[in-house]
């Protein structure tokens, strides 16, 4: 198990007075915003800190009782008793301050971009996709985020084969970053006369959004198109060019969107433009930290196949930490929780036994 940083944590105590005495002299608007974000991230560290430093004081003040010969039999009796106690607290509040002070994200605290697409399956892959979608949607409510669609390409039989949305809230991407990879289905088809389990898949994709501040895009490094939206059919066809297609010269990433307002529509392709940009460089560097990416809650690509639900059996197996949960419907309806914070505290865990293996 690796030791505290004991410098870090005095460091981050530091930090934290600093922003307190900042915040009580009543700075301007915009720099009383930016203090008031650090200090609640650093405030939940920080009281654990103290806690940290308090338990190991009382624990020393206990040693000095029963190593000093003056002390009284009752007072001994009870410093006894006491020591078991203060030595079981220290060492929880160490097991959470090590995860605490693990290495962060930059991108944690992020809203994030969604991108689900049906694939191999046909008809019942693009309902997958729209029983997964649901599935996130009712979980950011649940946890108090925006949802807004930015695109979506709607199957034959419902469901869709591709939709695209934002998240957006605190902590976003933290949650939902170890959803990406092939999401598989297992389910008899209500159109299957015969009875037969039908297997099909869709592909999740979790970017965090980012901002100009993250990623630049040069203008001569796009190209934009303006094209005929579809619209929906009947009187409410659109008729005007308001559907915007952009193309990243550099990567050939292309992004369309195609709402009623072009402007909106140049906005939203944009924003997603700059999202996986950002995410490939993420990758990329990523990639040149660790040969071995799957030494982390597998690779995140998306082409690996990571959870599967089997409808028949109400179960969902996730296949890099082999958790299996019988309670498919509840997971289906948004109560991913579970599921969500075992992957976290796997990576936790993969995080602690780098460090340990460093010496740290």
């Amino acid at each position: 198990m690796p030791t505290l940083p004991v410098e870090k944590m005095r460091e981050l105590e530091r930090r934290f007075g600093e922003i307190e005495a900042r915040m009580s002299e009543g700075p301007a608007a915009d720099v009383y915003v930016k203090l008031a974000s650090e200090y609640s991230e650093l405030q939940p560290v920080v009281t654990k800190i103290r806690a940290y430093e308090k338990a190991q004081a009382d624990l020393a003040e206990i040693e000095t009782l029963l190593a000093d010969r003056a002390t009284d039999r009752d007072m001994r009796e009870l410093a006894e008793a006491e020591r078991p106690e203060m030595i079981e607290t220290i060492e929880a509040l160490e097991k959470d301050m090590q995860v605490l002070l693990l290495p962060k994200d930059a991108a944690d605290e992020k809203s994030a971009i969604l991108e689900i697409r049906a694939g191999t399956g046909g008809s019942e892959a693009a309902l997958f996709a729209g029983d997964l979608f649901r599935m996130y949607d009712r979980y950011a409510a649940a946890n108090g985020w925006r949802v807004e669609v930015l695109s979506a390409s709607e199957g034959e039989a419902g469901g869709y084969k591709e939709i695209i949305a934002t998240v957006t809230g605190r902590g976003v991407f933290a949650k939902l970053k170890f959803e990406s990879g092939v999401h598989r289905v297992q389910r008899v088809p209500e159109t299957e006369a015969g009875g037969r389990i039908h297997t099909s898949a869709a592909t999740v994709a979790v970017l965090p959004e980012a901002e100009e501040i993250d990623i630049e895009i040069r203008p001569e490094d796009i190209r934009i198109d303006t094209m005929r939206s579809s619209g929906a059919g009947g009187q409410h066809v659109n008729t005007t060019d308001s559907a915007v297609r952009i193309t990243h010269l550099p990567t050939g990433l292309v992004v369309t969107s195609s709402e009623k307002s072009q402007h909106q529509n140049r906005a939203k392709a944009m924003q997603v433009l700059r999202s996986r940009l950002y995410d490939m460089e993420r990758q990329r560097a990523d990639s040149e930290r660790s040969a071995d990416r799957r030494s982390q809650v597998g690779s995140g690509d998306r082409s690996e196949r990571i959870r599967t639900y089997n409808f028949p059996q109400g179960r969902v197996t996730d296949h890099r930490i082999n958790l299996t949960l019988y309670k498919l419907d509840r997971m289906i309806e948004g109560e991913i929780d579970e599921i969500v914070d075992a992957l976290i505290a796997d990576h936790q865990a993969g995080l602690l036994a780098q460090l340990s293996e460093q010496g740290m």
